[in-house]
């Protein structure tokens, strides 16, 4: 279950990482001065950077067998969670809206982010089980 968790981990953050590109290629971080993007870059970081300190530690409980980094994990992904769905409640009405075809978000399709959030359920939840069963 531990490595099922790190598979679904990694395919979780090569979707982010996807979203992430396609954000920054449409402007999203030069955007925010003139309103244009509804993404916070604190937020979007904060979410990449978290996910990917609690990936690491993952990825150290994996080699160690530490429990205490299978609950640090757990523990970041809490945060992580939170973010994402800061993100996704504010990718909704710009996707939906058709007269906002220039804002960043608008370039991430529906199917990456419902395949994204999707993945990051399961890893939650494998890395739940996993954690709560001896890591």
């Amino acid at each position: 279950m531990a490595v099922a968790a790190l598979v679904t981990w990694l395919l979780t953050a090569l979707g982010g990482f996807s979203m992430l590109g396609l954000w920054i290629r449409r402007g999203g971080l030069r955007d925010r001065g003139a309103g244009r993007t509804r993404f916070p870059a604190p937020v979007v970081f904060g979410h990449m950077l978290l996910a990917a300190a609690g990936l690491v530690a993952w990825i150290l409980h994996l080699a160690t067998d530490t429990t205490a980094l299978a609950w640090t994990a757990l523990a970041v992904l809490l945060p992580v969670a939170l973010l994402g769905f800061v993100m996704l409640a504010r990718w909704i009405p710009t996707h939906r809206a058709r007269t906002t075809t220039d804002v960043p978000e608008r370039a991430i399709p529906l199917p990456l982010v419902v395949g994204h959030g999707l993945l990051a359920v399961v890893t939650l939840a494998l890395v739940l089980v996993a954690t709560l069963n001896g890591g």
